[in-house]
């Protein structure tokens, strides 16, 4: 496969989906989800769905304390509580092969639960027990870079990690993984897995291959369009299409970017804005174009619906990261951080990317797939290319509600319309 941004990804071989006894989940139905939630809310409307209005004091308390003595001081006491999204760690005969790994080379027992959905609801869920400084019950959580996270940051509510006992990470991590706007020098958090949003397209409708995010605007397509109703992903599509970086922009580029997709839909090019259903869109033929999720065509393609591609447009993609991370009270979290560091080998990075098939942060782990399972280690889907990861962009990062509510303001008129 050559090394090129705007090659279109290969298909997938359906064996790919090995060992599952049912259909797979996408994980694109619950990836980005406040953006979509946030689509009906006010800022009141958020808050209320988010469960507590931020407060300071957390952070202020936080900042005051030692961590590296607080550190010093923790025990190992042989017990992880990890709660994580549906299917997504390796899985055989409804066992964990990497957890259990961790448990033979630790002596850790882990209590694995699957009880995130999407982060809104699982930051509400969370977030009340938090705020009254009482333990959740999870010692590692995983939570998608966005809203919440920097919620959970900026009140204080997860343990700044100890960088010293997390050497695998800065060993094997990929360089999008270090250091993330979201999380300055990896204070709190070490990245699980990740993936694109891009374009998704089939090239026997559109007659012609997708390289520009500007083929969303191409007349000859009129109803036949997807984009997303996550407004995050539309108004991140429409700065990348105008030249200007999401992560830096400002609210006059937030209106420029609106004004933009607001054309878009007064033209009548879009047929639909999306929520996860975009897929079967593609897959009916009722969209020959689309803001797609990486994954997602991904396993399309290993279902049978081999037409479908993924593109990185010319303008760049957007990266989304789902985080691991340790809730403050938590009672584990030497037993959490251990994991953390275990899972940054690269072979334990392999054995969880050859199941979920996103992409790993560990980018040592592909010469093992390459030789375990070479549709895996050789696919752009789970290890970028150079030339892709150059234009892989990150997303703003609000820096408090005025600013979530005025993004709300430019972007959702357009999808609501």
């Amino acid at each position: 496969m050559s090394d090129d941004s705007s090659q279109q990804f290969e298909a997938v071989d359906p064996a790919l989906v090995r060992g599952l006894t049912g259909p797979r989940i996408s994980r694109g139905q619950f990836l980005r989800s406040m953006g979509a939630g946030a689509a009906g809310l006010s800022l009141s409307g958020v808050l209320a769905a988010c469960g507590v209005s931020g407060t300071a004091a957390g952070a202020k308390s936080q900042s005051n304390t030692n961590w590296t003595a607080w550190w010093a001081k923790q025990k190992k006491q042989g017990q992880l509580n990890f709660a994580n999204w549906p299917l997504y760690i390796d899985t055989s005969h409804g066992k964990h092969p990497s957890l259990q790994q961790f448990t033979k080379a630790t002596g850790i027992q882990v209590k694995y639960t699957e009880p995130i959905q999407d982060n809104q609801s699982f930051y509400a869920t969370i977030s009340p027990t938090l705020q009254a400084k009482q333990s959740i019950g999870y010692d590692i959580i995983v939570v998608t870079n966005g809203w919440q996270l920097t919620e959970l940051i900026s009140n204080g509510w997860l343990i700044p990690l100890d960088q010293s006992r997390i050497p695998n990470f800065y060993k094997y991590a990929g360089s999008l993984f270090k250091n993330p706007n979201y999380d300055p020098g990896n204070k709190h958090t070490v990245a699980w897995q990740s993936g694109f949003t891009g374009i998704g397209y089939n090239p026997k409708l559109t007659g012609r291959e997708i390289t520009s995010l500007q083929d969303l605007f191409d007349p000859k397509f009129k109803g036949h369009v997807g984009m997303m109703s996550d407004n995050t992903e539309l108004g991140s599509a429409g700065m990348l299409m105008l030249g200007i970086d999401p992560a830096t922009s400002t609210v006059s580029d937030w209106k420029k970017a609106g004004d933009l997709m607001q054309k878009q839909r007064n033209q009548g090019l879009v047929r639909q804005y999306y929520d996860q259903s975009y897929i079967k869109a593609l897959e009916s033929g009722d969209t020959w174009i689309s803001q797609a999720w990486s994954g997602d065509i991904y396993q399309a393609n290993a279902s049978g619906y081999k037409d479908l591609k993924f593109v990185v447009p010319k303008e760049g993609v957007m990266q989304w990261i789902d985080n691991m991370m340790i809730p403050m009270h938590a009672s584990h979290p030497v037993d959490a951080i251990d994991w953390m560091n275990f899972y940054y080998q690269p072979k334990i990075a392999a054995e969880v990317a050859d199941w979920v098939n996103y992409i790993t942060p560990v980018p040592d782990a592909r010469p093992i797939l390459v030789k375990e399972d070479p549709a895996v280690g050789n696919s752009p889907l789970v290890f970028p290319t150079s030339q892709m990861a150059a234009k892989a962009h990150k997303y703003y990062v609000y820096k408090n509600y005025s600013e979530f509510n005025t993004w709300n303001k430019v972007f959702n008129p357009i999808i609501q319309a």
